[in-house]
C-alpha cells in the first residue's frame, strides 16, 4: 500500500466519522423537537413502540350511550367495579355521567372545589423563604386545570392526568403546553395499565406507572376507591324520577278536564265534537252540534306539593351533606350560629382537598417537572394561610406595627408600588412660655 493509498483511506475514515456525528447531532436536535410521546416511541424498542403507540396516541374513543338508570343498573354496575379478578368500571361510570349533570349537586360541587381554586399558594425553600419567580412559573392555567382534574378524583374515584409538551411563554418562562384527562373509560388504576378498547382486558394494556410513560402522568386518587359518585347516584336517581313523575302528575291533573256531551249517535258528529275539544286552547271557542254540552271540571288533587318536592328537597339535603357534609352554606339556614357552625364543617372539608392537591403537586408534579428542566430545586408547594384583611384591617394593622417597630421600605415598596426615597425628618418646634400678663 502506498502512501496515497493510505491517504485515502484516513479521509474516507474522517469523512465517516463527520458524517456520524452530524446524524448523531441529527438525532439530537430531532429528540429535543419530539413531543413527549414521540420522544417515548424513539426510546423504546419495536415491540413496546408499537404498544405504547396504540395505548397512548390511538385510544379508540367511543361516543357514550345515555340510557335511563336505576337502583338496580347502579348495584349491578357497583357489583362489577369490585370484582376482584376482573374489575370493570365502565358501566359505572356511564351512571357517573348521569350522576354528573344534576344541577343541585353541580352547585355543591362548585362550592367546595371553588374555595381550593381561590386559594393563594407558594413555593418555598428549606428556610421557609418563598421563591416568588417559581410561584409565578404556576400561576398558569395548565396549573389550574390540573387542579381541577384532580379534585375530580374526589368523586369519580380516579384520574389520571398526562401533561403536555415542556414550552416556553410569551415571559420565556417554562411550562406546560396543557394538562389533559386521560379517558377514564380507558384507564384500569387497579392494574395501572392504559388499554387501547374500554373492552380490553388489563393484560392488553400499557403500564403507565412503571415506565417511560410515568413521566408524563400524574396520578389523582387510589386505585380502587369508586369515589362519592357512588353514594351520591342513588339520591340523583330517585330525584330525577321524582321530577318525571312529577311532570306527568301536572300533565293528568294541572289543567281542567274538558267534557263534552251529545245526544247525537252520528259517528261523524262524534268526530267533530272530538276535534272540537282537542282543539280548545286560549281564547278557544267552538260550534257544536244540537243538543252538546261543554263541561269543564277542575281537579280536585293539590297534595302533589307534599308528596314530590319535599321528596325532592330531602334529596338535596343529602346531596349536600354527602359533598360539603353540611347543608346550610348552600341552602338557607335558621341562625347565624348555626351557619358559622356548619361553615366551619365546610371549612374541614375544603382543608381535606387542599391537603390532597398539596402532597399530590409535592410528591408526584415536582420531582417530575425537575426532571423536565424546570428551576424547582429544593422547593416545596405549600398554600398560603396569610389571612386576608379589608382595606380598614390592613391599615390598622401597618399603623400598629410601624408604631413600635422599625420597618424596611421594601415591604410598602413592594406592596403599594409607592417610589420611597429615605426617612422624612421632622424638625421639633420650640415652643415658648406664654407671659403671665399681657
Amino acid at each position: 500500500m502506498n502512501a496515497s493509498d493510505i491517504m485515502r483511506g484516513k479521509r474516507t475514515n474522517t469523512t465517516g466519522n463527520i458524517m456520524a456525528n452530524k446524524r448523531q447531532r441529527n438525532k439530537q436536535a430531532k429528540q429535543l423537537q419530539m413531543s413527549p410521546t414521540q420522544l417515548l416511541l424513539a426510546k423504546a424498542d419495536m415491540q413496546d413502540q408499537a404498544k405504547i403507540k396504540s395505548m397512548v396516541v390511538e385510544l379508540a374513543l367511543q361516543s357514550q350511550a345515555l340510557t335511563k338508570k336505576d337502583i338496580r343498573s347502579w348495584r349491578v354496575a357497583w357489583q362489577q367495579a369490585l370484582d376482584v379478578e376482573n374489575p370493570n368500571r365502565i358501566p359505572l361510570y356511564s351512571i357517573y355521567t348521569d350522576t354528573d349533570v344534576d344541577l343541585h349537586l353541580t352547585g355543591a360541587i362548585g362550592q367546595r372545589k371553588g374555595m381550593v381554586m381561590k386559594k393563594s399558594f407558594k413555593l418555598v425553600d428549606a428556610k421557609g423563604k418563598e421563591n416568588p419567580e417559581a410561584t409565578e412559573m404556576l400561576e398558569a392555567e395548565w396549573f389550574k386545570n390540573l387542579i381541577d382534574l384532580a379534585l375530580d378524583a374526589r368523586y369519580w374515584g380516579h384520574s389520571l392526568i398526562q401533561l403536555g409538551d415542556v414550552a416556553v411563554g410569551y415571559d420565556g418562562k417554562l411550562k406546560y403546553a396543557n394538562t389533559q384527562l386521560v379517558p377514564r373509560s380507558h384507564v384500569k388504576p387497579e392494574f395501572g395499565v392504559i388499554v387501547r378498547d374500554p373492552s380490553d382486558e388489563a393484560s392488553k394494556g400499557y403500564d403507565y406507572r412503571n415506565s417511560d410513560m410515568a413521566e408524563w402522568c400524574i396520578e389523582a386518587g387510589k386505585p380502587r376507591d369508586l369515589g362519592l359518585f357512588l353514594k351520591l347516584t342513588p339520591q340523583t336517581i330517585s330525584k330525577k324520577n321524582m321530577l318525571a313523575f312529577w311532570d306527568q302528575f301536572g300533565e293528568i291533573f294541572g289543567m281542567p278536564v274538558r267534557i263534552g256531551k251529545t245526544n247525537s249517535r252520528d259517528p261523524s258528529e262524534h268526530s267533530k265534537i272530538e276535534k272540537m275539544l282537542n282543539e280548545m286552547g286560549a281564547a278557544a271557542w267552538g260550534l257544536f252540534p244540537e243538543g252538546t254540552e261543554i263541561e269543564i271540571k277542575e281537579t280536585a288533587r293539590g297534595d302533589a306539593f307534599n308528596v314530590y318536592d319535599k321528596r325532592i328537597d330531602r334529596a338535596n339535603s343529602e346531596i349536600s351533606k354527602g359533598v360539603l357534609n353540611q347543608t346550610m352554606t348552600i341552602d338557607s339556614g335558621s341562625s347565624l350560629s348555626q351557619s358559622e357552625v356548619h361553615l366551619e364543617v365546610l371549612n374541614n372539608v375544603v382543608n381535606a382537598d387542599a391537603d390532597f392537591i398539596r402532597d399530590l403537586v409535592n410528591d408526584q408534579l415536582i420531582p417530575r417537572m425537575l426532571r423536565h428542566g424546570f428551576p424547582f430545586k429544593g422547593l416545596r408547594f405549600y398554600w398560603d394561610e396569610s389571612i386576608d384583611y379589608t382595606p380598614e384591617q390592613q391599615v390598622a394593622y401597618e399603623g400598629m406595627i410601624t408604631d413600635r417597630f422599625e420597618v424596611d421600605p421594601e415591604y410598602f415598596i413592594e406592596k403599594y408600588n409607592i417610589p420611597i426615597i429615605g426617612k422624612k425628618e421632622y424638625t421639633p418646634q420650640m415652643l415658648s412660655r406664654p407671659p403671665f400678663f399681657d
